[in-house]
C-alpha cells in the first residue's frame, strides 16, 4: 500500500493470468492457447507490414480489419468494433454499456475478469448460481430482467472455466426476454463447438457479441479482439475508446488480423484438429476415473473422485505439465481446467496420469460431448 495511490487502487483485486513459464520443456496446457501456429498468410502479412511505415500511426479505425471481420460474419463494418484483445474490448463494454443503477447479472462461476472490471468501474453486480449440473439457468436471468432487477447481462458462451455451451435457442430466449437491457455474449471459445449469436444481431439491437483471435485463430500473442452489434452499441464503444486510446491496434496487428480472418481453410482445418484431440483427451481422462463436463471449448473441466484439483495440478507440474487450477469459488476447487493440446501433448498428459498411478477405471458420471 502507498500513500500515493488513488482511492480506487486500494479496493482492487487484479485478475491473475495463467502461468507463463520461464523455463523450457514444460507442456503448456494451462492458458487455452492454440497448440498450432498461426496461418502462414498471417506471418507473411506481418512481415510485409514490418516496414518503414511503422514510423506512422496505424489507421485509428482499423477499417481493413473491420471489413474482414464483417465479411466473415455477414455484417457491415459499422457493426464491428476492434480492440487490443477481447479483454480490452470487454473493459470498454463494462464502462460504455453495462454501468447502470440496477446490477449487472453474470454467472457465479465464469470468467474471473468480469468481477475485476466491475470493481474497477464501480459497477454493482449480482452473480447468479449455476445449476447443479454447472449449466446456466436462462430463466433466472429473464425473470430478473423482467422484474427490473438487471441493468445488463454478460454470459460467456461456452462458459469459462466449465466449457459448457448454451444453445442458440437459449440465447435467443434470453434476448427476447431482456429487450430493455444490453445482453453481452462473450464468445472467446465459440468456434470449437458452440453456435454463435452473431446471426441474431440484426434482430436484437440489445445484443453485443464479443470475440477474440487468440484462440481459434492462434493469435494470442498479437492481441486482437472485437465486438459485433447494432451500430448504436458500437458507437458507444468507439466514444469510450477514443476517450482512452485512439490507436489501440498497431499496424502489425491489423495486417495479421485481416489475414487471419481471410484464411478460412487454415481456420477450419485447425479447429477440427483441436476438436478431435479434445474427444481423445476426454476419453482418456474418463478412463483414468475423471468426471469431465461436456465441453464445446478448446479445454476441458475435469475432477477426480479421489484426488483434489490442487494436488493433481502440483503433481503434474512436477512431471513438467502445466494445467490450471482455481481455488475459488469453493465449488470448483476439485476441478482442473486442461487446455486441449496437440495429440502428442494430450498423450503426454495421459501418460503422466499413468505415472501418478490413478485408477484406470471410468468415472461413475460420464458425459456427452459437443463436437
Amino acid at each position: 500500500m502507498s500513500q500515493y495511490w488513488s482511492e480506487v487502487v486500494h479496493g482492487l483485486t487484479p485478475y491473475v493470468p495463467g502461468e507463463q513459464p520461464k523455463i523450457a520443456g514444460l507442456i503448456k496446457l494451462n492458458t487455452n492457447e492454440c497448440p498450432y501456429g498461426p496461418s502462414m498468410r498471417v506471418l507473411q502479412a506481418i512481415r510485409e507490414a514490418a516496414s518503414e511505415d511503422l514510423r506512422l500511426y496505424p489507421d485509428p479505425e482499423a477499417r481493413a480489419l473491420k471489413e474482414a471481420i464483417a465479411a466473415h460474419h455477414g455484417l457491415q463494418a459499422e457493426q464491428v468494433f476492434v480492440g487490443n484483445g477481447s479483454d480490452e474490448v470487454l473493459a470498454h463494454v463494462f464502462q460504455a454499456l453495462l454501468k447502470h443503477d440496477a446490477p449487472l447479472l453474470m454467472p457465479d462461476i465464469s470468467y474471473s475478469f468480469y468481477p475485476v472490471y466491475a470493481r474497477l468501474y464501480g459497477l454493482v453486480t449480482r452473480q447468479l448460481p449455476l445449476r447443479e449440473n454447472f449449466g446456466i439457468g436462462i430463466d433466472d436471468y429473464v425473470q430478473a430482467g423482467r422484474a427490473g432487477r438487471a441493468g445488463g447481462i454478460i454470459i460467456p458462451n461456452p462458459n469459462a472455466p466449465t466449457g459448457m455451451a448454451l444453445s442458440l435457442t437459449d440465447v435467443e430466449r434470453l434476448l427476447a426476454g431482456s429487450r430493455n437491457i444490453v445482453v453481452v455474449i462473450d464468445e472467446a471459445y465459440v468456434d470449437f463447438g458452440a453456435q454463435t449469436a452473431a446471426t441474431l444481431i440484426d434482430r436484437y439491437p440489445n445484443l453485443l457479441v464479443v470475440r477474440t483471435l487468440s484462440k481459434a485463430r492462434a493469435l494470442a500473442g498479437l492481441r486482437v479482439g472485437y465486438a459485433l452489434g447494432h451500430v448504436d452499441l458500437i458507437q458507444a464503444l468507439v466514444r469510450v475508446k477514443d476517450s482512452f486510446n485512439s490507436y489501440p491496434l498497431d499496424r502489425l496487428a491489423i495486417a495479421g488480423g485481416v489475414a487471419a480472418m481471410q484464411d478460412e481453410a487454415w481456420f477450419e482445418r485447425t479447429r477440427s484438429l483441436v476438436i478431435a484431440s479434445r474427444d481423445t483427451l476426454v476419453r482418456g481422462l474418463e478412463q483414468h476415473g475423471f468426471e469431465v463436463l461436456p465441453s464445446a471449448a478448446n479445454f476441458v473441466f475435469a475432477r477426480h473422485p479421489r484426488h483434489g484439483g490442487a494436488e493433481l495440478a502440483a503433481r503434474l507440474r512436477e512431471l513438467r505439465i502445466l494445467v490450471r487450477h482455481f481455488r475459488q469459488p469453493e465449488r470448483i476447487a476439485p476441478f482442473l481446467r486442461i487446455t486441449v493440446g496437440t495429440e502428442a501433448q494430450c498423450q503426454a498428459l495421459l501418460q503422466a496420469l499413468d505415472d501418478l498411478q490413478l485408477p484406470a477405471t471410468r468415472a461413475s458420471v460420464t458425459s456427452q460431448h459437443t463436437a
